[in-house]
């Protein structure tokens, strides 16, 4: 799934069916500390969270840069983004 050179920008599903987007360089570890409740403040109180996208990038400027586009985006838009508009996120 992951090289050494590889950075991504993920999306995450929270408990509450909140959207958390981010950036790493190591998917796998970045996943399991958010579900340990050592990754952002935002996900501490959220968990446990899934991946349900992320893309790959060649340089960390390029998956900022979507993570940033993506963060503006409103939550259509962003469920339209990750291919899950006629699959919504279940909302509690």
């Amino acid at each position: 799934m992951e090289t050494k050179d590889n950075h991504y920008f993920y999306v995450l599903e929270c408990s509450d069916a909140s959207l958390y987007a981010g950036y790493t360089n190591d998917l796998e570890r970045r996943v399991a500390q958010h579900n340990a409740g050592k990754g952002a403040k935002y996900t501490r109180s959220r968990g446990p969270v899934k991946c349900i996208y992320y893309e790959t990038f060649k340089t960390k400027q390029e998956a900022m840069r979507a993570e940033y586009a993506f963060k503006q985006l409103r939550r259509s838009e962003k469920l339209k983004y990750i291919g899950r508009e006629n699959n919504e996120v279940a909302k509690k």
